[in-house]
């Protein structure tokens, strides 16, 4: 997940809040980094630590959210001042107990699904670009074509080292340690999680409420981003003006 996709969003609050966006592990500048979650927290951490005294609000994209929960769960809280989770649910894998995993997904069609990322990794740019949308043409500042080449331009052996961390990622008992404001959003059309993972993301963290992108799927920061500016906004004010 290179930081660049959410250029236009920095573009947006950055006249009003300091933002920093980094590439995470195997992606951009920090391709030499090892790709697993845990090296993902570490620049998390490192982030964080740059702010001083500062404490800011942590905003996670699908792994990007993956890592501030791992972050909080090596870390705590005292770092920071809010959490923003953006289509992402605390377990990736499905399990009979655990619905909220991958949408439509057993965990028989989702070992499948990984196998084919030795044997066509052409084929799964194509699937992820295809999930990350609402609507089969991506978004404005992003469409599904540009997607699938900016996911393609990764080295196939770090993605699925990251994947096969993804899905063993389980940070379910974390959740109700988090004791900070924290907004949970998604997309009301999203591919890659239903309505339950938000539903009980906000059920199990005491002060989590809710924000549903209606127009969007997987990506509501560049599906929607004047309402996903402007939410994030209000709710860094709230938090800590």
């Amino acid at each position: 997940m290179r930081g660049a996709v959410f250029d236009g969003i920095v573009g947006r609050l950055s006249p009003e809040f300091a933002c920093f966006a980094p590439d995470l592990p195997g992606h951009g500048k920090a391709a030499h980094l090892p790709p697993d979650i845990d090296s993902c927290a570490k620049v998390l951490a490192d982030c964080i630590a740059s702010c001083g005294a500062e404490r800011p609000v942590i905003i996670g994209w699908s792994m990007g959210a993956a890592t501030a929960l791992r972050y909080i769960a090596q870390h705590g809280t005292a770092g920071i001042s809010g959490l923003v989770t953006v289509d992402m649910s605390p377990r990736v894998m499905p399990a009979p107990d655990w619905p909220h995993g991958l949408r439509g997904e057993t965990q028989d069609s989702v070992a499948a699904a990984r196998r084919r990322f030795d044997s066509d990794w052409e084929g799964v740019t194509h699937g992820i670009a295809a999930t990350m949308f609402a609507s089969r043409a991506g978004a404005t500042g992003l469409s599904r074509q540009k997607a699938q080449t900016l996911i393609a331009s990764h080295d196939p052996d770090k993605m699925r080292a990251l994947w096969d961390d993804l899905l063993a990622f389980d940070e379910r008992a974390v959740i109700p340690l988090i004791d900070v404001p924290y907004l949970v959003c998604s997309g009301a059309q999203s591919r890659v999680y239903a309505e339950g993972a938000a539903a009980w993301l906000c059920a199990h963290a005491p002060q989590a409420r809710r924000h549903v992108f209606r127009q969007s799927g997987h990506s509501p920061h560049l599906e929607e981003p004047e309402a996903f500016a402007d939410t994030i906004a209000r709710f860094a004010r709230a938090v800590t003006g």
